[in-house]
Order: C-alpha cells, then sequence, then structure tokens
C-alpha cells in the first residue's frame, strides 16, 4: 500500500510514542500484578465520619446500615443545617449528629475528627455503600506504624447505562493497576479516595491547619480534600496504603453535564496538588510516585495524538489504516482491561467506547490546567468568593444564598 509521505510524518512519532506508552504502562503492570493486600489479625477502634449535604435518602439509609453493620465504635454525621431530610433519616439509627451552617466539605470533615473518639477515622461519603468486612480489613495495614492512611477498592452502585460502565473500567484500571502498583513500589498511593479513607486520628490532628488553610496560588481551595489529606499524610514522613480487599460502592453520575463537571473538578484538584508535589523534596523519596505523577500529567496530551492521526486517515479516504488503528485500540485496550474484562466480559464491547471517553477526558485535563485557579465545586452549590467559601445562588434551605457564612457550630448532640 502507498501511503502520501505525511502518513509517515504523522505515523512514526505515533508508532514510537505508542511504545513508549506500552512500556510505561508496563512498569506499573508488573508490580501490580505482584500486589497483594495485608492478612493478619490486626484490629482497632474506628470511628466513621460522614459529611452530609442534600444525599438521595434511599441510599443515605442504605450506607448508614451498611455502616453499623461493619460493627464500628461510632457513626458521626455532619449534616448541614438545612438539610432536613438526612437530619431525619439520621435520627432513625444510634449514631452522633453534628449539625453545622459552615459550607463545604474540609470544615465537616474537621468537625468530624474532632468529635471522634477512637485510634482509627474512616472520612466516609454519605453515598458510599460498605462490605460488611471492610472495617475489619482496612485496620490491617495499620499494623506497621508507618502507614499512616488505607484507602479501599471502589466499584459503581446504583446506576446503569454507558456512563456507568466506563466509570467501572475506569476505577478496576485504577484498583488493578495505578494504586496496586503504589502500593508494592513504596506504599506511597497517591490519593485514597474521599468516598473512603481511613486514617489515624493523630495525624489528621497534626495536619489539621495546613489541610484547612490549604490555597493555591493565593486562592483558598474548596475540593480536593481527599487528594490533600493524602499528600499531607506522605509530606509528614507516612505511607499510604490500599486494602483492595475492602470493597465499597458508591454512585456516580449517568448524565454527561455532571460527570463533566465532576472530573474537571478532579482535574483540577490532581494538577494542583501534583504540581505542589513535585516541586517539593518530600516527593522524591518516593521515586515511583513522582514518575507516575509526572506519567499521568504527560499522557493526557499525548494521547490526542491518536484521534489526530485517526481524522486524518478518514479525511484523506485511507480506510485500511483507519481500520488497522481502531483494530489496535480494541485489542490493545481490552489487554490493559483484562483484569475486569474477566470479572465482566461484556465490557469488551465498551473498549472503544472507552478510548473515545478517554479522549474527551484528556480534553478535560487541559481545559481544567487552563483554568486551574477556578474554585468552584461545580456539581454542588458552594464556591470560593473574594476569598471565602461561600454558598452559591440555589443552596436554599433557609440559609443565605450568596453570603458568606461564619464558622460557627450550631450544635453537637447525640440522636435519640
Amino acid at each position: 500500500m502507498n501511503l502520501p509521505a505525511y502518513y509517515y510524518v504523522l505515523g512514526t512519532p505515533l508508532g514510537v510514542l505508542g511504545l513508549i506508552r506500552w512500556a510505561t504502562w508496563l512498569v506499573r503492570r508488573i508490580p501490580a500484578v505482584l500486589y497483594k493486600p495485608v492478612v493478619n489479625n490486626y484490629r482497632l477502634p474506628m470511628s466513621i465520619v460522614v459529611p452530609t449535604y442534600q444525599e438521595d435518602p434511599e441510599i443515605f439509609a442504605m450506607a448508614i446500615e451498611s455502616w453499623l453493620a461493619n460493627g464500628v465504635e461510632e457513626v458521626i454525621l455532619v449534616i448541614d443545617a438545612s438539610d432536613t431530610t438526612c437530619q431525619e433519616i439520621a435520627r432513625r439509627y444510634p449514631v452522633r449528629i453534628v449539625i453545622t451552617d459552615v459550607p463545604g466539605k474540609r470544615d465537616a470533615l474537621r468537625r468530624g475528627w474532632r468529635a471522634a473518639r477512637t485510634e482509627l477515622v474512616a472520612l466516609v461519603d454519605s453515598d458510599t455503600i460498605w462490605a460488611p468486612d471492610v472495617a475489619a480489613e482496612v485496620c490491617k495495614p495499620f499494623a506497621d506504624p508507618r502507614i499512616g492512611g488505607v484507602g479501599t477498592r471502589q466499584s459503581v452502585y446504583g446506576t446503569k447505562g454507558f456512563l456507568a460502565r466506563i466509570t467501572d473500567m475506569f476505577l478496576d484500571n485504577r484498583y488493578f493497576d495505578e494504586n496496586a502498583s503504589q502500593t508494592l513500589l513504596g506504599q506511597a498511593v497517591a490519593c485514597l479516595s474521599g468516598r473512603t479513607a481511613i486514617y489515624r486520628r493523630s495525624l489528621l490532628l497534626e495536619i489539621e491547619a495546613e489541610f484547612m488553610e490549604e490555597s493555591f496560588w493565593g486562592i483558598p481551595c474548596l475540593s480536593g480534600d481527599d487528594k490533600r489529606l493524602t499528600t499531607l499524610t506522605l509530606e509528614h514522613g507516612y505511607l499510604t496504603y490500599m486494602q483492595r480487599t475492602a470493597v465499597v460502592w458508591s454512585t456516580f453520575p449517568d448524565k454527561w453535564a455532571i460527570f463533566f463537571k465532576q472530573r474537571v473538578r478532579w482535574a483540577r484538584n490532581t494538577w494542583r496538588s501534583d504540581m505542589r508535589a513535585l516541586s517539593k523534596a518530600w516527593i522524591w523519596k518516593h521515586p515511583f510516585l513522582a514518575y507516575t505523577m509526572v506519567d499521568k500529567a504527560l499522557s493526557g496530551f499525548t494521547v490526542l495524538l491518536g484521534p489526530i492521526f485517526l481524522v486524518t486517515a478518514l479525511i484523506a479516504q485511507e480506510w485500511v489504516v483507519a481500520g488497522i488503528l481502531i483494530a489496535w485500540w480494541q485489542i490493545s485496550r481490552a489487554a490493559k482491561f483484562l483484569p475486569h474484562i474477566v470479572r465482566r466480559p461484556s465490557s469488551f464491547f465498551f473498549v472503544l467506547g472507552y478510548v473515545v471517553v478517554s479522549w474527551l477526558m484528556a480534553l478535560i485535563k487541559i481545559r481544567a490546567l487552563m483554568t486551574i485557579r477556578y474554585q468552584k465545586w461545580g456539581t454542588r452549590q458552594v464556591a470560593v468568593e473574594n476569598g471565602q467559601v461561600v454558598r452559591t445562588a440555589g443552596a436554599g434551605g433557609g440559609i443565605e444564598d450568596d453570603a458568606t457564612i461564619p464558622m460557627r457550630a450550631v450544635g453537637v448532640g447525640r440522636a435519640a
């Protein structure tokens, strides 16, 4: 087949880049295959802290029941003052309730771990359902006194359709590849997901001020609390670990608009945190973690060369070239997703959909980088305005919209 010269100009760098990307994947994949969760009988008392704001009532009730079924010492629900529905649901259960009128998740987390009375504190999202053995499993890595934080394995709960399947693939890639390799090589996981992350309470109190006062280029940070807590844990000399035998389920967006907003927010948080980390000395004590941070940043740009080459082939009506490229993506990505496809064989037919979404994710990362100073939740009515965390229009519930809320507690009590 005689191809125009520009195919070689574009195709040769693409082929070389493909080899490099495969090599970088193998650097992660080989240690990921060797990962093993900690197995012992170690157990410590644990409190669960849950910031709660306008959660789906049915999901919230199921989540509370799953936490209580784990036999933890206490469940502390930090509920927004405007959220009377979740307050009513919480009062049905033997939990501690903290009411707050301060906007933002960070202050709610701080109130929760301050109220906790145990050595370990699990920071959990209000839509996250635990398996019956999560509390027992996440304690095991803490037998090593160097471990400061432990993460779980997430799966998608409740939602169906294309976005749910793609999200499930993203999650398995994270927990069977990225987090597994980071755990094995250095016990330094880049981010313990806020869906469920367990920390030593003494460590949370130690890093509290830095967590609450985080800013980026002079602007207070609103989101990215899980990434910040993980980074501070490592920066203070502790290690982070993924205990994949601890399985939790969370809801994820099933609408594209919410999906994009969530991903833009996450991407901004990653850019801020990783840029800050790579500029400090502590990260180089964890060389594999530094490597994965750099690789992740670069891949957001290099992945876009593939669709550029495909579009070029389609415009030139080189159907064979385009077909070979599409077939290669199907086969190669399926190989990379083998652990997930073994669990859900039908995901083989979603591989190309995942490839397209990964291109969109790359564009999202670029947009996030270009708007890195922007501080707004995106999917909730809270933002940073004039250097302060405020509620934005539409928050409702009896609390002033577009007004800065003073940092004071309404009250702390125990449910009946």
